[in-house]
């Protein structure tokens, strides 16, 4: 979209490396120059508000006291008011982006920074401040002893350099982002749209081909197992754990966390297929781990089970140099009988999962008691025909993916 607009006839430089050059007419002030402290407090009839980083200025359900992690007093007499178009900043994560302007009166928490802002098109100052290079300015205006607890400095925010087109230009300009933010949009919808299709269809394929086989014109057989139906004749219906040698269930006590040393796989990392390692990164000591995994080590092959929070969620172990936490089973298959990759597919199918959500008991997050596992039910061909089977599903799949 951008590659069609025509570029301007002038430019200048702005003094500001971050910047560069900027069109020769727009005007490049301080942020100091444009905003004024708001004082005003005793309001706590107007809404209250709150500042995010993915979204600014946010209205706040008084009602959700653990909404956004703050806690809300009964007295909001001290919250500082806000006028529409005012500059709100998280002090603590303006380097994250916490900022933007109010989309109506209202009153915030006495840690926040209010500015008056002087600024023709409120739209325009909004994407202005809140774009990747502004957040980098707020981020050089903060410091602390560690990231985390940087904390904005006024005055390094007054430095801050802000480019002003004219009033039409602003306009124009928000008039375009609005345009793209659309189109946008709608791509990215059309996309999303289009990968659940193909995942529905990959579930199909899965499904067919762990349950029926590869040959249409195969004899079939009552299964006995709810949701399932006939399978092929030859087809061995069994228990789940009844087609493992070794079963691990690393429930106990949580293990003493660390900054390095072994990662931690937790069920937070046991994705629909596979291990996750950037969803959760914990860590223990190199000396506990014996102690962790003293109901048994990691093979490559090995089928991790999640048995709450998520509840049904398998991924094949991929490396030996890690440990499990609590709500993680691992199971260790007989080759002779099983195809690890076979399994995996047959557990992610939905008459497997349907045995296993429908087992599941609990208020706050749905889990599975160790004694129901034997309930559930696998049906399996030869290892070979598991083999082939699981060809033929990566064949099919990987255009997909």
């Amino acid at each position: 979209m951008i590659h069609d607009l025509k570029p301007y006839p002038a430019m200048k430089d702005s003094g500001v490396p971050w910047l560069g050059q900027v069109p020769e007419h727009w005007e490049v002030r301080s942020l100091g120059s444009l905003t004024k402290a708001r004082s005003e407090r005793n309001r706590p009839d107007l809404p209250l508000l709150s500042v995010v980083r993915e979204k600014g200025v946010i209205l706040r359900d008084r009602e959700s006291k653990g909404e956004n992690h703050n806690f809300i007093p009964d007295d909001l007499s001290n919250y500082k008011v806000v006028r529409e178009g005012d500059l709100v900043v998280n002090k603590m994560k303006a380097w994250q982006g916490s900022m933007g302007l109010a989309p109506v009166d209202g009153i915030v928490s006495p840690a926040y920074f209010v500015f008056d802002f002087d600024i023709q098109n409120r739209k325009y100052g909004q994407a202005l401040l809140r774009s990747s290079t502004y957040v980098g300015f707020f981020a050089q205006a903060s410091d602390g002893v560690r990231i985390g607890q940087w904390d904005l400095s006024i005055d390094g925010m007054k430095r801050i350099p802000v480019v002003i087109p004219e009033p039409d230009e602003q306009a124009a300009i928000v008039r375009f982002l609005e345009h793209a933010d659309r189109r946008i949009r709608k791509a990215i919808a059309a996309k999303q749209k289009l990968i659940k299709l193909l995942q529905e269809q990959k579930q199909v394929i899965i499904h067919q081909a762990v349950t029926r086989g590869l040959d249409p014109n195969v004899k079939l057989k009552p299964s006995g197992v709810e949701w399932l139906g006939d399978v092929p004749e030859e087809w061995e219906v069994t228990s789940f754990t009844r087609c493992t040698i070794e079963r691990a269930d690393y429930r106990g006590a949580t293990p003493t966390k660390t900054e390095s040393g072994v990662f931690l796989v937790t069920a937070k990392n046991v994705r629909r297929g596979w291990i996750d390692y950037e969803a959760s990164q914990e860590y223990i000591a190199e000396s506990d781990y014996a102690v962790v995994m003293r109901r048994g080590m990691p093979k490559i092959g090995d089928l991790l089970f999640t048995t709450e929070a998520p509840l049904g969620h398998v991924a094949l172990v991929d490396r030996e140099d890690v440990a499990f936490a609590q709500r993680v089973i691992r199971f260790r298959f007989d080759l002779d009988r099983c195809e690890p990759g076979f399994v995996l597919q047959a557990v992610l199918s939905p008459y497997f999962q349907h045995q296993v959500l429908s087992r599941g008991t609990g208020s706050t997050a749905l889990g599975i008691k160790a004694s129901k596992l034997p309930e559930l039910i696998l049906v399996l061909p030869s290892v070979e025909e598991q083999a082939q089977i699981l060809a033929y599903i990566r064949d099919q799949t990987v255009p997909l993916e």
